[in-house]
Parts: structure tokens; sequence; C-alpha cells
């Protein structure tokens, strides 16, 4: 979807990362592959007896290291404002909301992942 209007004065839309599927860095999660069909494809090969555990492990690590990214990147433009160093306050407030809605995402996947656990410890046998 295009607006005339909004093109016109330079505006580009935000586009939100995705985490990565199987890539070895987080950069590489830029690259515009499909998630879900990356995920449909590793639940096949789980199916079939793969070994998913280490993919999975390395996918909340590699979100963790992004999630540590982003706070760090909000951090030094933190102190470059604080310093006068900064000439866009807005970059500052753009990473500083971008790394607290990530904080958020991954609390809220986080108490899911343990609510299911507690679900799941109390089934009866």
């Amino acid at each position: 979807m295009s607006i005339p209007a909004v093109g016109a004065v330079g505006f580009t839309p935000y586009v939100p990362q995705t985490l990565p599927t199987s890539s070895a860095t987080p950069a590489a999660a830029l690259d515009g592959s499909d998630p879900l069909s990356a995920a449909r494809s590793a639940g096949a090969a789980g199916a079939t007896g793969g070994t998913q555990g280490a993919d999975f492990t390395s996918l909340l690590s590699q979100g963790m290291e992004s999630l540590q990214g982003l706070h760090s990147h909000a951090d030094s433009l933190a102190v470059q404002a604080a310093t006068g160093n900064l000439n866009a306050i807005h970059d500052y407030t753009i990473a500083a909301t971008e790394a607290s809605v990530a904080t958020q995402l991954t609390t809220a996947v986080r108490n899911k992942a343990l609510e299911s656990f507690q679900e799941i410890m109390r089934m009866s046998v």
C-alpha cells in the first residue's frame, strides 16, 4: 500500500525484523526469507526424527543476542544524547522504543512458555 503524500516527504514505513530461522548470524535474518515456511520445514524434519533441540536453542540464543544488541544501541544513543553529541534525538527515541517493545515481547513469550510448562506438569499420566 502506497500513499503518495507520505512518500513525497520521504517517509519510510517501519518494517519489523524477524528472528533468524536457521542462519548463523542475526544479520542474515534480514534477507527476506519467509520464517513461517522455515518453521514448517523444521517441524516436518522434527516429525521425521531430526534433531531440532539444537536449532531451538540457537534460535533462543540469537533472539537474546538481538535483544541485547537493541538495548546496547539504545544505551549508546542515550549516552550520546546526554553528552550533546546526538543531533537527531528521534533516533534515540526510536531505538529506546524498539528495545522496550522487544523486551515486552520476550517477557510475554517467556511467560507463555512457563505457563505451558506448568500446565504440562499438572497433567496426570
